[in-house]
């Protein structure tokens, strides 16, 4: 978690709807038993505290090292890190910038992966957009289907588009291509509006747009 970022300025500490932008992964994180620490790596300890947030309970926080902080370091890096200072089983990460990932969703992803993980059909996961449509280079020639043959875009074949939500892996898997996802990765299909991810101003609005409706369906829910 980043004290600064590129094109939404404080972004991972700015208020959505009540609370922080942070306070809503974390707390989706917190509503799962399954994990067991959530692990905070950051260059901005001093601002979680004064959104109220220390060390405590589920949480750890671990300060970033000047030598991985900055826009341009992988984030796997990062992770190297703290894989190296946090022993465990199955490491899952996920980003401040996804607010509306759900706790559901976690779950199912960690069964689907402790599942086949056990069958030795894979070694790690990552959520995807499944995606069906027509792609063109950037010369306006086709990619991906045969103008002169048009057929209905569902009959297209599916593409699967990383969102950046949501990896699991384990130590193993990690070390095998020093990357959150290994060589058999298994893709966990979600649910578009439930993987936004915040990179520009315009993510915020649809973000807002977005919480903002399912906090009035919940309320709605909770009234009737």
């Amino acid at each position: 978690m980043k004290a600064n970022s590129q094109r939404v300025k404080g972004k991972n500490f700015r208020p959505l709807h009540g609370k922080p932008l942070f306070r809503w992964i974390l707390d989706t994180l917190l509503s799962v038993e399954e994990i067991d620490e959530v692990i905070i790596n950051t260059d901005a300890r001093h601002v979680l505290a004064e959104n109220g947030l220390v060390d405590g309970g589920r949480v750890t926080i671990r300060d970033r090292k000047p030598e991985i902080c900055g826009d341009t370091v992988s984030m796997n890096l990062v992770l190297a890190d703290d894989i190296a200072a946090v022993p465990a089983t199955t490491y899952l990460m996920t980003h401040t910038t996804n607010p509306m990932l759900s706790a559901e969703t976690i779950r199912n992803a960690l069964a689907r992966y402790r599942e086949s993980v056990a069958a030795g059909e894979a070694d790690s996961l990552f959520t995807v957009n499944h995606i069906q449509t027509r792609f063109y280079h950037g010369d306006a020639s086709p990619v991906n289907h045969d103008p002169d043959n048009l057929i209905q875009t569902q009959d297209l074949e599916p593409w699967f588009e990383e969102n950046s939500n949501l990896y699991i892996f384990s130590r193993d898997s990690f070390a095998a291509t020093n990357a959150r996802i290994g060589r058999k990765p298994l893709l966990h299909v979600m649910d578009k509006v439930e993987a936004l991810d915040i990179d520009t101003p315009q993510d915020w609005a649809l973000v807002e747009a977005v919480a903002g409706m399912r906090m009035r369906e919940v309320t709605e829910t909770e009234a009737a």
